[in-house]
């Protein structure tokens, strides 16, 4: 069928049908499109819904082999535009396309009269023609398997979505470019004037600006004619003033000529002068045409015969045609050509006749071979194949004498090439990411001339020499990545710079007698062993490996500036290293020193980096013998004290940056800084300062950035106004009550007071404008007036408490704990650290969805912000719509990322982002089991469980250096891993949300792991990498454990992290887990009556974990656990009216038996039923309705107080219990007070316990509850009860009432109505059984007997 213009269906033949329609596309119908594009990043993808019609979906239905394809017109659609769009707007001419997968290009084509090609665009970047035989819906397909799509019928659904268009785009014409038309081709018929005399006169000609020339036709519109060429390299464009729009060229030289041209518009003459400007200013005669989608060079280039050097990278040239690479040859003078990355698949051998080329580039091409034609080029010197399929070179090869660089990475080759070694002129060789398993030290000695050669990546497993020749030309060797075990290259006696990272070399042995550079590190090295001395040796990295001492070499070397030995084993330093003249830089952190040795004599240190050891003293002469040192960090250390800047008043000292963060300093240490006058950069956090001297900071007037976190100082000194370079001030986690005064200062960006106990602030008439950051959150007692948040508002980033409205004046102390999960609470932070933008964003949702359930992410942009933020918005729906589709774990997270991979739009063409998500809730198998952890990341952010005091790490690090299974699959695409071990030098990592136009190189699709949770798990810690990078897991797990508030925690997680040398921006989320042995699981069954109409939905977040029956040993009081409270659940479609309107009418019977016939999900710690002693216990009904008509509400009088966690709509009142919930005092005697029980309260933010009030109810079987508290802060968050407190609106927000209808009373007696509305259950639902341990199975007994004096002193109320 085919839908016709006139909206009729119409038949056509197979096997496709064609779908013309004049707007855009949408084919899932969704959320407003408007907020689409704001949260999803779909700039330019699509303008406007329309819908995907009936027909569509029965084509699609059965077959998975069925699809869509939407094909774009010429002009791609213009950039949506805010607000409403005219009806007059132009719409791209776009064509549905329902065909199969095995549809072909040739067989699309035919159904359109006039169309014979398509066109095939990735991620918003180069267009490709499609060959006839390619089949575009399985190309489709095959995109999105390959991004990790596994279901077909997903696959399917995907294909027709809009949104994917801007990753894959089909084209019935090749779209125009303006923009690289000019850049490729400028031409058109103006009125030119040759010479700058007067002689001659203004004529129309045709004038072509391509390539390095101006070329002008001796013929009005002809090109038959005379050409005249003026080469622009060198030469000069001006404006002529004496007329309009007209630009005089010039060509170099003494034989120079000038032509003039008349512009008829000014568009056109800033497009010419643009583009001539960028000719005339070169150097060389440089053609660049990379990345231009072209399949031939204009014809009109190859009058530029003075082109030497030509850029075709990335393009999809084409052997035939008038300038296809058949027509290179023509190029006399070219001596550079890059085809890298054309998609050749073939060698073109056409390149082999330009005789004068000198370097070839054709890397990524697909090639197989290289033909022997190849002997031609003997002028060539620089030959790149890196990236293709090649395993093997022909021998003509070899005859290329004047060859110094050739390029093999990437490849196939199982060895090296035994032709290299007729290459006499070869100095460098290229050959990593190839299967070279053995590397023989004696063919490399044959190569008389290699000098570098790069065998990275390459899987190398053994070096060995079979003969004692020495390899006397080589001079640096690279085998990092590699599985080395032991690398003995003595025999290389000219050997200068060796980089062997991250092997598991255990002994490392090399000649020293050239040695400059040695980088070593991530290997299992015990001892190193050079000889000679290398007194040449500069640069030494032996980081991270097992070394317990230092060998003596090392102190005797007389050249060496910077040395890296941190991560080791390291116990001591010897004393001539600390007196060595050369040193400049010593980095020794992560060891096991306790001393240091005194300085004998002046050194040239000036960077000097000593944390985390177990340093208790620090030289006495350190600061005026090493009167160069700029950088000091001896953070996590057990210094007392500082050792003084110099031994006179008078200070030498050049320290800028000294980090002492987390030591035993006191603030006796302060005044021993005052030396240092040119100190910039101060760390003194999580040490023990009661104070700062105020006369020691006014003599720090250099000092940019201050950081006194995690101390008990109870004001910053007033004296921090004369630093007047202050722009970070960071004092959280303090006892700070008044504001400190840097609001004044001139250059102040950034203030971080947050967890203190800040009461007011005192403010400036106006507020400095280079303030950015101002974080006040955690001061539970400051309140802001209105005229503070007006001067706050020009803030970038203002960061303040939610202050949570009074409920009730009744219910005290309930504020502490409004909007707190009782199973889980969360903190993070994000710092900036040196960058100019922050780069990291979380999603941190306590409460998720409707059911006992919580999302926590973290996305890390690294340079960029939008994407993290886009991810923020959208991955919390994202995932709740797949949820909705699976229930198993690996496939809804996997797809929630693919999902929002392909949300992001144009944002995540060139743009991405590492993500970590974390998803806690039930066994969907178990709904009654207990908890549930979910995790799912792409890229570096990592996800730790603290799970008995010791990490667990949940997540899986999708970097190269990590991932030896990611580094094969992104070596098996072809992509150039560069030095730095990057993705085509973008990237480390092989995962990411966004950076398309990487695939498949880097992909979406997440690793994901689902860990059921336990009591022994305490915390989550979610953090980037640059958090992980500087904090070990093991230092997280103790630091979260040493800080009760998750907020604080966080906090102190990036404090640390920055002391610790952090320099780009850091984030860490940390989530308290309090889910106990205790933690019921249950879910509360709905209303076993009710007049209105049917709940609907699952049990409300705040509502949904109730905490089971905690019985102590006999003769101890109840001591429920933190997370109880009364389980209620409210009609969400019933308004507070509805409530009492409708409170006194009745139900139908048959309405009352189904919902009581209703199974209730049990946790195995609530089991139905329990027989003792072969007698059944049973609980009252879980939920159980309660009425009162009573004008007092149950009250004695007005004045009493409402009990707090009851509610109240006025006079009809409404009340659900689940009862097994709550704590049993079962007693002989009257209980004590509400007030003088003892409960234990969860932990909270500001160190608190939390105290439940709790209501003692009088059952009908004669039981006692204690029913715990519920904050009305938690009825109104959640979905169902909401309407109870205000009028809600369409987009789920509810606007409140006033504070008098914030409460409903409960009357403390059952009603005594048989029937209606308030019927009770006729008898107990077998279901509902009361769960007694065998230590008060008598007590129970003997309560269940006779009426007990709880019972009948709450009857005399009443």
């Amino acid at each position: 069928l085919h839908w016709g213009l006139d909206g009729l269906w119409r038949p056509v033949e197979p096997p496709l049908i064609g779908v013309a329609m004049a707007s855009n596309l949408g084919f899932i119908p969704t959320s407003p499109f408007q907020r689409n594009m704001k949260r999803n990043g779909s700039r330019g993808c699509v303008t406007r819904k329309t819908r995907f019609g009936s027909r569509e979906h029965d084509w699609l239905k059965g077959d998975t082999q069925r699809g869509c394809v939407v094909m774009y017109g010429a002009t791609e659609p213009p950039a949506p535009v805010p607000g409403p769009q005219a009806s007059g707007t132009p719409q791209p001419d776009l064509r549905l396309v329902l065909c199969s997968t095995s549809s072909t290009v040739g067989e699309l084509c035919a159904q359109r009269d006039g169309q014979q090609d398509l066109y095939l665009q990735l991620h918003g970047d180069l267009i490709r023609r499609l060959d006839p035989s390619e089949c575009p819906l399985q190309m489709v397909y095959d995109y999105l398997a390959a991004m990790g799509y596994e279901d077909p019928l997903r696959i399917q659904r995907e294909a027709a979505n809009s949104d994917l268009s801007c990753m894959i785009r089909f084209y019935s014409e090749r779209p125009v470019n303006a923009d690289q038309q000019d850049r490729t081709l400028l031409k058109g018929v103006f009125n030119v004037r040759k010479g700058k005399t007067q002689l001659h006169k203004w004529a129309e000609r045709q004038v072509i600006l391509c390539g390095t020339c101006l070329i002008v036709a001796s013929v009005k519109d002809s090109l038959t004619g005379k050409m005249h060429i003026l080469p622009l390299v060198g030469g000069k464009v001006e404006e002529v003033k004496r007329r309009q729009h007209c630009l005089m060229f010039s060509s170099a030289g003494p034989q120079a000529q000038t032509y003039f041209v008349n512009f008829d518009t000014l568009a056109e003459y800033q497009r010419w002068h643009r583009q001539a400007s960028k000719v005339v200013s070169q150097t060389i005669s440089l053609v660049d045409l990379s990345c231009y989608s072209l399949e031939e060079v204009p014809e009109y280039l190859f009058y530029s015969q003075d082109i030497t050097h030509l850029n075709l990278r990335h393009n999809f040239m084409t052997l035939e045609g008038p300038g296809g690479l058949l027509n290179l040859p023509r190029f006399f003078q070219l001596k550079s050509l890059n085809l890298s990355h054309n998609r050749l698949g073939v060698f073109p051998e056409s390149v082999c006749d330009i005789l004068t080329l000198t370097e070839l580039n054709l890397s990524c091409n697909g090639l197989h071979t290289v033909p022997p034609r190849i002997g031609n080029l003997q002028s060539l010197q620089t030959f790149s194949l890196d990236g293709n399929h090649l395993s093997s070179l022909p021998e003509e090869l070899g005859s290329l004498t004047q060859l110094c660089s050739l390029g093999l990475s990437f490849n196939n080759f199982p060895h090296i090439p035994s032709v290299l070694e007729r290459l006499s002129a070869l100095d460098r060789l290229a050959m990593a990411g190839n299967r070279v398993g053995t590397l023989e030290l004696s063919c490399l000695a044959r190569m008389n001339h290699l000098k570098s050669i790069d065998l990275r990546l390459n899987g190398l497993r053994c070096v060995r020499s079979e003969t004692l020749d020495p390899v006397k030309q080589l001079t640096h060797l690279d085998v990092r990545d590699n599985c080395l075990c032991t690398l003995d290259l003595s025999s290389a006696c000219c050997l200068e710079s060796l980089q062997c990272q991250r092997n598991q070399l255990g002994a490392l042995t090399l000649s020293g007698f050239t040695l400059r550079t040695l980088h070593a590190s991530k290997n299992r090295l015990n001892t190193v062993n050079v000889y000679p001395v290398p007194n040449q040796l500069t640069h030494m990295d032996l980081s991270r490996n097992l070394l317990e001492y230092l060998p003596d070499w090392v102190c005797d070397s007389r050249k060496i500036e910077v040395l890296d030995v941190s991560h080791n084993l390291l116990s001591e330093l010897p004393t001539r290293l600390l007196s060595s003249l050369s040193l400049r830089k010593l980095l020794a952190g992560n060891n096991r020193l306790q001393s240091l040795p005194d300085l004998i004599d002046h050194v040239p240190l000036e960077a000097l980096d000593l944390q985390h050891n177990k340093l208790g003293k620090l030289p006495e002469s350190l600061f005026y013998k090493a009167l160069n040192l700029k950088y000091l960090n001896v953070s996590a250390n057990a210094l007392e004290s500082i050792p003084p800047s110099s031994q006179s008043e008078e200070s030498l000292s050049t320290l800028q940056e000294l980090y002492l963060t987390r030591n035993n300093l006191n603030e006796n240490c302060a005044a021993l800084l005052v030396g240092h006058q040119n100190l910039r950069v101060l760390h003194m956090a999580y040490n023990q300062l009661l104070s700062f001297p105020a006369s020691k900071l006014s003599k720090l007037e250099l000092l940019e950035e201050l950081n006194l976190s995690g101390n008990k100082l109870k004001s910053i000194p007033s004296t921090v106004s004369s630093c007047k370079r202050l722009h970070s001030l960071i004092a959280h986690s303090n006892h700070i009550s008044v504001f400190p005064e840097v609001l004044n200062l001139p250059e102040i960006k950034l203030v971080d007071v947050s967890c203190n106990e800040l009461t007011e602030i005192l403010l400036p008439d106006s507020l400095p404008a280079t303030l950015q950051e101002l974080d006040l959150t955690c001061n539970h007692s400051l309140i802001l007036e209105h005229k503070t948040l007006n001067l706050f508002s020009h803030i970038t980033t203002l960061k303040l408490d939610q202050k949570p409205a009074a409920a009730t004046a009744a219910a005290p102390g309930a504020g502490d704990s409004l909007g707190t999960s009782t199973l889980w609470d969360h903190g993070y932070a994000e710092m900036s650290g040196q960058r100019n933008k922050l780069c990291v964003s979380v999603l941190a949702v306590d409460h998720f969805g409707d059911s006992v359930e919580a999302a926590y992410g973290i996305f890390d942009g690294d340079r960029n912000e939008e994407v993290p933020r886009l991810l923020q918005c959208t991955m919390g729906d994202v995932l709740s719509e797949e949820l909705q589709h699976s229930i198993v774990d690996s496939v809804y997270m996997s797809n929630t990322f693919l999902t929002s991979h392909r949300k992001l739009g144009m944002a995540g063409q060139k743009l991405g982002a590492s993500a970590l998500l974390c998803y806690i809730h039930h066994e969907p198998s178990e709904p009654g089991s207990y908890f549930c952890l979910t995790v799912a990341n792409v890229g570096t952010c990592q996800a730790v469980l603290c799970r008995d005091r010791q990490p667990l790490p949940l997540s899986k690090v999708f970097s190269l250096e990590h991932c030896a299974e990611e580094m094969e699959r992104v070596k098996n695409t072809k992509a150039i891993i560069t030095e730095d071990n990057k993705v085509s030098g973008v990237t480390c990592c092989s995962r990411l949300l966004g950076c398309s136009y990487l695939s498949p190189s880097v992909i979406p699709k997440p690793w994901a792991r689902t860990e059921p949770l336990c009591p022994q798990d305490e915390f989550l810690i979610l953090g980037n990498r640059a958090l992980f990078q500087t904090v070990s897991y093991q230092e997280a797990v103790n630091t979260v454990q040493a800080v009760r508030d998750p907020r604080a925690a966080a906090k102190k997680l990036c404090t640390l992290a920055q002391s610790y040398g952090c320099r780009d921006n850091v984030g860490a989320v940390v989530v308290a887990l309090h889910i106990g042995e205790d933690s019921c699981t249950c879910e509360p069954p709905l209303t076993t009556s009710t007049g209105g109409p049917e709940v609907r939905g699952t049990v409300p977040a705040a509502m949904s974990a109730p905490a089971p029956i905690s019985v102590p040993p006999m003769g101890d009081p109840a001591t429920p656990s933190s997370s109880s409270g009364i389980a209620s659940e409210f009609n969400s479609e019933t308004s507070a009216s509805e409530v009492g309107s409708e409170a006194g009418s009745t139900a139908s019977d048959e309405h009352t038996s189904n919902s009581a016939a209703r199974p209730e999900r049990r946790c195995s710690l609530h089991p139905t039923a329990v027989t003792i002693n072969n007698t059944l216990f049973q609980r009252q009904p879980s939920c159980t309705t309660f009425s009162s008509n009573q004008s007092d509400n149950g009250l004695d009088s007005d004045d009493e107080v409402p009990l707090e966690g009851v509610i109240s709509n006025g006079s009809k009142l409404e009340v659900e219990v689940d009862i097994h919930c709550c704590a049993f005092q079962l007693r002989s005697g009257a209980p004590e007070s509400p007030n003088e029980k003892d409960f234990r309260g969860s932990d909270y933010p500001n160190g608190k316990m939390r105290r439940q009030n709790s209501v003692v109810v009088s059952t009908t079987n004669g039981c006692l509850l204690a029913v715990c508290g519920r904050e009305i802060s938690d009825l109104k968050k959640s979905p169902s009860t909401s309407s109870l407190f205000g009028k809600k609106l369409s987009n789920g927000s509810v606007v409140v009432p006033e504070d008098s209808h914030n409460l409903i009373e409960v009357a403390l007696e059952a009603p005594k109505k048989k029937s209606g509305y308030f019927a009770a259950p006729a008898q107990q639902d077998p279901e509902d059984q009361l769960v007694v341990p065998p230590s008060l199975e008598q007590e129970v007994r003997e309560q269940l007997r006779g009426q007990s004096p709880m019972k009948e002193e709450e009857e005399e109320k009443f």
